[in-house]
């Protein structure tokens, strides 16, 4: 049995039928496939599902994988539509008993196994044991199976019938024999049949003759979901560990995540050592793991202690060296070692290699040993690989008694081969050793500042705090301080903690500004994030004024970035010019290319510069997925998704926003985590979803306090506003701009850059909600906070608002001014905003005639962008402008992928691999083959090869 999926489950010792008979159970996360295939078999037996379809279905897994939530989510469902359900759960102690398995299915309706015929009851009674006169001769079994098949339908003639199997592999064979005589004859009977069995022990008679549906491990996304569900969601480093460990399996995400909650450190990593995989080489850094839960060994290793001892201390090596490859496995001995192993399934051995059944396997393996055990392996697999030295001083490191500068240095030449590789998480997690092994404190300060260091290019902020604490611990010395600082406050400044984050950051600047100029610039830079998201000007005025006190070297980078996000609309001509410069001039090694791409596309993006930020965040994301260092892409993710979004490239940002998300989640980073969500659902609104537009924020925003966060605070607004304006509540779409503007006298943004850009927005939906007068007010407080010249984009939404809010005879030329500079059109849905609303200005002064082109546009752009409401708009427009118009609908084939698929699709077209796929991603390959199987029947095709053909017939949104 295994529960698998559910966003809780209970803490009973037995857990039998959980969620059995709830008419609303909690949230089966990631199962909506096969939730919908079990729908669909349900209503087979009553005639309420489209078509026929089979009456039987497999359920295959891996333990853990959620067979058994599945199976009580059917139970429920129908037991909800009014069917009868009579349900079995395979028991190991029973295998060996005849029948167990049919006597506890059809215990609900044994007493109608007197209205059986003669021949049938007898011989039914007498296998089941309910014949307590005896028989002189045992039934044959037709007659038996027959007598159950009979039972079964005379059962269904009153209501449809669910059969429940669970755990089929552990049935007696009488039983699977009768169920399988069923199954056969359940043709156009009111009669369904759900059987779940584990992967690999499917009982021979279910194998090939009836429908499988393979449940197969959550993607990342929905692993991160269930994760969120728990009671103390774990983060950062800590959630990274679990996502890998559990490989995707329910139950194992669940049960990692209470056995670290109740561990010593309450959810920290640390006491755990973790493992770390390194993404320039695929070494495995064997530093521990985290600890199962007595149910994860039992599921997983509970063969274990039977094994021979040979063999539990060849698992071990293999265990302990990370590696599925038996040449680099020193004296594990011939196959005779492994053969106990491998009838357990705890392995298989082929090709020279051993693989595990599933990663906890091996925590399992590493869990039972003990130390010395452990260590002796350690020392064994360090012996055996002298010539390859990063994975031996992992091997000495973890054999360590104490601290041991040798080691610790031979770590440190590690850490410095993983970056140069880009493998930044896995130099972190060897500094930190290091600095562990190191005997003198201020060494091993300066490890852990380095390991802090690639902890934050790994993205990995909660991390990075944990290490920048324990240097304050080990040194006074003012440089290494202040650069503990720095890295706390990078740590917090991905969070909505602005406040905390800018408290370490501006002392470390202001101290710095004069002994160490550079050090003084970064902490600047970094600063800049937090004051931005604030919106707070005291920080702003506090950053420029810190600024003053640095020596005016040449621009770089960092420099850039702080005047942009500081002070965005003063002298854009010398600004865009340093910009080009910094872009023309990018150094060429990737260590420093890297964080300049970042600040430099974040400049551009704020300068709206938005083809640029496209551009140069773009190249980030491939740098950042060529070294697949997770974390720290979810701030460029999300950066690169808001551009994708301002140039009309709608599909990209969803799917960039999406990617922020679960990225996020696992580093820590909420003002991420909220802001990505905040995107994906003003996509929703401006699509027609204002439902679910309305329904992501509420969850976005929950249990959150905005008001100190004013640029997630004023998107917020935005995203509801949107919502509504795709709903036509003019009133409340204009209530929710409102708020992006104090209501002091005269109004000013609440945040100094993100309001302006809904200041049309407000104009448009002031019209229509009569509130022209107060929207007037907001216009003239913002063109007097403006300075000159605005970008252009900035410039047309000034226009397009005075076009709506002004007298007749001044409108057109706003008008004019906001749709006629060819580079406002790199901001399409706004353009085509503009030209809509001109067009519908220009129809009713009886100008049908000039109006049409415009409509034309918009339309155009509306349909491209997929924004429903306003294809609706548009075409209303078009058709009382005298134009006939044919409505155009997406296609159904490319709405029924989520991002997720439609990206992996399109790679796939692209004829990438699962491998290649995976990594860009962040996925297995199995993970990506798991989905491209469910792609294949949504696109209506059986291969990747159709791909191209298929997706190159599908619109292109972007």
């Amino acid at each position: 049995m295994d529960f698998g999926g559910f966003s809780g489950i209970s803490d009973g010792n037995d857990g039998s039928d959980f969620g059995a008979g709830q008419e609303t159970g909690p949230e089966l996360i990631g199962r909506d496939r096969e939730l919908a295939r079990i729908t669909r078999l349900i209503g087979t037996a009553d005639g309420t599902a489209d078509g026929t379809g089979p009456r039987v279905l497999v359920l295959t897994g891996e333990p853990g994988a959620g067979k058994s939530a599945l199976v009580d989510r059917a139970v429920a469902q129908a037991g909800e539509r009014g069917r009868q359900v009579l349900r079995v759960r395979g028991c190991e102690g029973e295998q060996d008993l005849g029948f167990a398995g049919v006597h506890q299915l059809l215990r609900p309706v044994l007493t109608g196994v007197d209205r059986l015929p003669a021949h049938q009851r007898d011989a039914l009674r007498h296998a089941l044991g309910m014949d307590r006169t005896g028989g002189s001769s045992a039934p044959d079994a037709l007659t038996i199976r027959s007598a159950v098949l009979t039972l079964l339908l005379d059962a269904a003639a009153d209501r449809p019938l669910l059969l429940a199997v669970d755990d089929a592999q552990w049935l007696d064979v009488g039983s699977l024999d009768v169920l399988a005589f069923a199954a056969r004859r359940l043709d156009a009977e009111a009669v369904a049949l759900l059987l779940a069995a584990r992967d690999g022990a499917v009982p021979v008679r279910f194998d090939r003759d009836f429908p499988h549906l393979p449940v197969g491990p959550l993607d990342r996304a929905a692993a991160g979901r269930l994760l969120d569900a728990q009671p103390r969601p774990p983060q950062g480093r800590i959630r990274a560990q679990i996502l890998t460990q559990a490989a995707g399996n329910p139950l194992a995400l669940i049960e990692l995540t209470r056995a670290v909650t109740r561990g010593p450190g309450g959810g920290d990593l640390a006491p755990y050592g973790a493992s770390t995989r390194d993404p320039g080489s695929g070494d495995l850094a064997p530093h521990g793991s985290l600890p199962l839960t007595s149910r994860l060994v039992d599921l997983f290793a509970a063969d274990l202690p039977t094994l021979p001892s040979a063999t539990r201390r060849a698992l071990l090596l293999v265990a302990a060296a990370g590696t599925a490859r038996l040449s680099d496995v020193p004296d594990v001995g011939g196959p005779q070692v492994w053969e106990p192993a491998e009838r357990t399934g705890l392995v298989h051995v082929d090709g020279g290699e051993v693989r595990l059944r599933h990663p906890l396997v091996r925590s399992a393996v590493q869990q039972a040993a003990t130390f010395a055990e452990r260590r002796e392996a350690h020392l064994t697999l360090a012996a055996a690989l002298a010539h390859e030295p990063d994975r031996r001083a992992w091997h000495l490191a973890s054999a360590a008694l104490g601290p041991d500068e040798e080691i610790a240095h031979a770590l440190a030449e590690s850490a410095r081969r993983f970056q140069h590789r880009g493998g930044h998480a896995a130099a972190a997690t060897a500094l930190e050793r290091a600095a562990e092994l190191t005997p003198d404190p201020i060494a091993r300060a300066r490890r852990l500042l380095a390991a802090a260091e690639s902890a934050m290019y790994a993205g990995h902020p909660q991390w990075v705090g944990e290490i920048a604490g324990r240097v304050t611990t080990l040194t006074d010395d003012p440089h290494l301080l202040a650069e503990a600082s720095l890295r706390a406050g990078w740590s917090l400044a991905v969070t909505l903690r602005h406040d905390d984050s800018l408290a370490f950051l501006l002392p470390v600047a202001a101290s710095m500004a004069t002994p160490a100029p550079a050090l003084a610039l970064s902490a600047l830079g970094t600063a800049a994030t937090p004051a931005y998201n604030s919106g707070d000007p005291r920080h702003r005025h506090e950053i420029q004024r810190i600024a003053g006190l640095l020596a005016p070297d040449p621009d770089g980078p960092d420099r850039l970035w702080t005047h942009a996000a500081t002070q965005p609309f003063s002298d854009r001509p010398r600004t865009l010019k340093k910009l080009g410069h910094a872009v023309d001039t990018l150094p060429s090694d990737t260590d420093r290319t890297l964080p300049a791409l970042v600040t430099l596309g974040g400049a551009a993006w704020i300068l709206d510069e938005t083809d640029e930020a496209v551009r140069l965040l773009g190249r980030a994301m491939d740098h950042l997925r060529r070294a697949a260092t997770a974390g720290a892409n979810c701030t460029v993710a999300q950066a690169l998704a808001l551009a994708h979004f301002e140039s009309g490239a709608w599909d990209a940002a969803r799917a960039a926003a999406e990617e922020a998300f679960w990225l996020a989640t696992e580093a820590g980073a909420d003002n991420v985590a909220v802001g990505s969500p905040l995107l994906q659902a003003t996509l929703r609104a401006a699509r027609g979803d204002h439902a679910g537009a309305r329904a992501q924020v509420a969850d976005a925003v929950r249990g959150r306090d905005l008001r100190a966060s004013r640029s997630l605070y004023v998107r917020h607004r935005h995203a509801l506003a949107l919502a509504a304006l795709a709903e036509g509540d003019h009133e409340t779409a204009y209530r929710e701009l409102r708020r992006a503007f104090t209501d002091e006298q005269p109004p000013a943004p609440v945040h100094y850059h993100a309001s302006l850009y809904h200041l049309a927005d407000l104009a448009a939906a002031a019209v229509r909600a009569g509130r022209t007068d107060d929207a007037r007010a907001v216009l003239a407080g913002v063109r007097r906070t403006l300075a000159q010249p605005p970008s252009p984009r900035l410039a047309a939404i000034v226009h397009r608002a005075a076009a709506l809010l002004s007298e007749p005879e001044d409108a057109e030329a706003h008008f004019r001014a906001a749709t006629e500079d060819p580079t406002a059109t790199r901001w399409p849905f706004e353009h085509a905003l503009a030209r809509l609303d001109f067009a519908e200005w220009l129809r009713r002064r009886r100008r049908a005639t000039e109006a049409r082109p415009h409509l034309t546009a918009a339309l155009e752009t509306f349909v491209r962008l997929d924004a429903r409401p306003w294809v609706e708009r548009a075409t209303a427009e078009l058709r009382a402008a005298g134009v006939a118009v044919t409505s155009a609908a997406p296609s159904d084939a490319l709405a029924g992928l989520t991002p997720q698929e439609l990206e992996i699709a399109r790679l796939a077209a692209e004829g990438l691999t699962n491998r290649d796929i995976g990594a860009r991603l962040y996925l297995s390959p199995r993970t990506i083959g798991f989905h491209l199987h469910k792609i294949f029947p949504k696109l209506g095709i059986t291969g990747r090869a159709q791909l191209r053909d298929v997706l190159g017939r599908l619109p292109n949104t972007d």
